[in-house]
């Protein structure tokens, strides 16, 4: 299920100790302290702040037997699939737009970056995927695009998968060449 990336008590709390700390250290007149616990002290911070910046939303899509875990982030706005860029990824403008189509039926192309992770399927079936994970996450966002999202079709999963091969058979279907004599 998608979920909101939210930061724990316990970091909450790690957080307003390094500041107090800090605080601390600006309020005592020692010559003992030198700059580099303070710039320690701040480096600590910027990261607890980088951790709270990387709020992202989350959604899963899979279609026939690609699975893509899709991250949506307000703060980038470049589309990475698999560390690459999405134009890189898919070479086909078809598949291109494919991906960008959530975005297109809301008019926010371009106002949110993500990053996902595609796995199986060929080409085609990562591209729905990815579409899928899109459309999930923004709904995640924001529960107002789902009715618009939902009629576009992009949320429901495609259930269309290859049929399995028969015995007796060459393939699903195909039967072996029937010679009368």
């Amino acid at each position: 299920m998608p979920r909101k990336k939210v930061l724990t008590s316990e970091e909450k709390e790690k957080k307003e100790n390094i500041k107090e700390e800090k605080e601390n250290i600006n309020t005592e007149n020692n010559d003992e302290i030198n700059e580099t616990n303070e710039k320690e002290i701040d480096k600590m911070i910027a990261k607890d702040e980088k951790k709270k910046e990387t709020v992202y939303y989350e959604g899963v899509g899979s279609r026939k037997t690609a699975v893509a875990r899709v991250r949506l982030y307000t703060k980038n706005k470049e589309i990475l699939i698999n560390g690459k860029d999405y134009k890189n990824y898919f070479s086909s403008k078809k598949m291109q737009s494919i991906i960008e189509a959530p975005f297109e039926k809301m008019k926010c192309l371009g106002k949110f970056g993500l990053t996902a992770n595609v796995k199986g399927g060929g080409l085609s079936a990562q591209a729905e995927a990815v579409r899928l994970g899109i459309s999930r996450a923004l709904v995640v966002f924001n529960s107002d695009f789902k009715k618009r999202l939902r009629r576009a079709g992009y949320l429901t999963r495609d259930p269309r998968m290859v049929e399995r091969k028969k015995y007796g058979l060459k393939k699903a279907r195909k039967s072996p060449q029937w010679a009368k004599r």
